[in-house]
């Protein structure tokens, strides 16, 4: 009799069982809260998306014609060996009674983006160069490049040579004129 007890009791566990598993199916889930959050809309990158928000699509766009970035003003002198020349006879519009201030500044960013390949002092010798990772990093003193703060800019606005545009990693037009000063100053104490 105890026994019986015992096995309709493991009867009826599964037949129970049986029945909640077989509503169950793998294939198709029941009811699912918030089902985008399951089943993601797949979008490729800049694939034309019909949402109304976006006429064009998720492309890339272009800026507006016309607008610069802010804190930046278009450079006048273009990316040539004229441009270079006329940039050479530019002054630093920066102001004269903070020069102090601003030989700090340059310093700081010359010492991350400069002194790796044209070293700490300017003479060529930075870290990349010792190791010979790049070749031909001319000192600052060298009588043949005739610098000035002008094409000091110039070149760190559009590169030259192996030397690419440095004008992205400085925030501001300022920063890249601190730098060139401070590349003055080295070329003056090469040059003492």
């Amino acid at each position: 009799m105890n026994s019986m007890k015992q096995f309709l009791k493991i009867v009826f566990g599964l037949v129970l069982l049986m029945g909640v598993t077989s509503c169950f199916d793998k294939n198709q889930p029941n009811y699912q809260y918030m089902p985008n959050m399951y089943e993601p809309v797949g979008y490729e990158t800049y694939q034309q998306v019909e949402n109304g928000l976006f006429p064009m699509g998720t492309e890339a766009m272009l800026p507006a014609e016309n607008t610069i970035s802010r804190g930046w003003m278009p450079y006048e002198f273009d990316n040539t060996l004229e441009g270079k020349e006329l940039a050479r006879m530019q002054k630093s519009p920066l102001d004269s009674l903070e020069s102090e201030a601003n030989l700090a500044m340059g310093k700081e960013l010359y010492d991350v983006y400069c002194a790796i390949c044209h070293g700490p002092k300017g003479k060529g010798q930075g870290t990349l160069v010792k190791r010979e990772k790049i070749l031909g990093v001319p000192s600052y003193d060298d009588a043949a490049r005739n610098i000035t703060v002008g094409s000091t800019y110039h070149t760190m606005y559009y590169g030259l040579n192996s030397m690419g545009s440095y004008a992205a990693q400085m925030s501001n037009e300022k920063e890249l004129w601190q730098v060139a000063e401070y590349v003055m100053k080295l070329k003056e104490d090469l040059t003492k």
